[in-house]
């Protein structure tokens, strides 16, 4: 029997003690990463609210939190270190191409950005999102309904200047295009992320992080994470170890284990059936170096 060409490695504890930098004793805050996070819409604040948490909770610096106007004083009165400011949005609570000049003045001085959780849909919100996509120069992780925005212009990824994660479940992967049911789902996820020129994290019981060349398979998680708000958190683990200057295979693959392993010790404190996204944000720091 012919060999694949490629070997997957597995996530492990020792990936991440590799990846995350050591914090040193005069180190400050803007060592550590500045990420900007554009999430939310009426009546979509929670995943604005996970994300951001998670991307403090797994070592951000500083975190920005550019939300709809319309939810700001929602998002505001519940945030804690998070930097939170309103942006443009349209009738429905949703970020509209008026916010782009906003958000293009500070993408200088961010070192990752976090696109989609909650954002909702609609056709100006894609062509921002493109638009965002043409002018970031900084690794971006497009996620939920950022990924629904590029979901029918999938060729506009392979034009970007800055390194792209992708985070798909099943339903969004197969509106980019791949098949969830293909009998090879790593080599499936391969086939998209050489299309893409992005690194894609295809969730799931066995989730697979691939470059298209390289491979990683993730085994951590339980059917608890089963739940609304679960891949928010994830996203905002993953802009996290961007903003800190892990490459973007090595931050997805890191991810999805940290991700998968506070699941697992939520799991075993709480049980599968009762544990929900936030119980995962406090168990996040017990496996970082």
């Amino acid at each position: 029997m012919e060999r694949p060409a490629w070997t997957a490695q597995c996530t492990n504890r020792k990936l991440i003690g590799e990846l995350l930098p050591v914090r040193r004793r005069e180190s400050h805050k803007g060592d550590y990463g500045r990420v900007l996070l554009l999430c939310g819409s009426e009546g979509l604040t929670g995943a604005a609210r996970l994300a951001a948490k998670a991307a403090l909770r797994t070592g951000s610096g500083l975190v920005y939190l550019g939300v709809p106007e319309k939810i700001y004083p929602i998002i505001a009165a519940g945030a804690g270190s998070e930097i939170v400011f309103p942006l443009p949005c349209d009738g429905a609570g949703r970020l509209c191409m008026a916010a782009l000049p906003a958000i293009t003045n500070r993408l200088p001085e961010m070192d990752a950005v976090l696109l989609g959780p909650g954002l909702g849909r609609s056709e100006e919100l894609t062509r921002l999102v493109q638009a965002i996509l043409s002018v970031c120069r900084v690794p971006l992780v497009l996620d939920a309904d950022g990924i629904n925005a590029v979901a029918a212009h999938i060729d506009v990824l392979r034009g970007c200047a800055c390194p792209v994660v992708l985070t798909p479940h099943d339903g969004e992967f197969l509106r980019l295009g791949g098949d969830p049911r293909a009998a090879d789902r790593t080599q499936e996820a391969m086939r998209l992320a050489d299309r893409t020129h992005a690194v894609l994290l295809l969730k799931g019981s066995r989730t697979v992080i691939t470059d298209g060349l390289n491979v990683y398979v993730n085994h951590t998680g339980n059917p608890g994470l089963a739940a609304g708000g679960s891949g928010d958190v994830l996203a905002g683990m993953l802009v996290s170890l961007l903003g800190q200057h892990i490459m973007p295979l090595e931050a997805a693959a890191a991810a999805a284990w940290l991700h998968g392993s506070a699941a697992d010790l939520a799991a075993q404190e709480l049980g599968e059936y009762g544990m929900v996204p936030e119980d995962l944000l406090l168990r996040i720091p017990r496996l970082l170096p």
